[in-house]
């Protein structure tokens, strides 16, 4: 994922992703939302919830991982997607 600034597909494709989803949830009751890029080719979302924002939540996260997974599907060697989830 980690290419030349401005000329990587793959890299330009999962950060429209990542970066709709977090302005997406960002704005939705219910939603605490956090993401960022620790370094070139590395990115991170993570979000807790309410039940006020539980489906709204479900559905983006469907999507964008749909999409994500379409992504590492077409381009195996340039995106790995990691899951972690927490339940309390």
């Amino acid at each position: 994922m980690a290419g030349k600034a401005g000329a990587d597909i793959v890299c330009a494709a999962v950060s429209v992703l990542m970066r709709t989803a977090l302005s997406t949830l960002s704005g939705k009751k219910g939603i605490t939302v956090r993401g960022g890029a620790p370094e070139k080719g590395i990115m991170w979302l993570e979000a807790d919830y309410e039940a006020a924002g539980r489906d709204f939540l479900f559905a983006a996260g469907v999507f964008l991982l749909e999409g994500l997974r379409s992504v590492a599907q077409e381009f195996p060697k340039n995106c790995k997607i990691t899951i972690k989830s927490l339940r309390f």
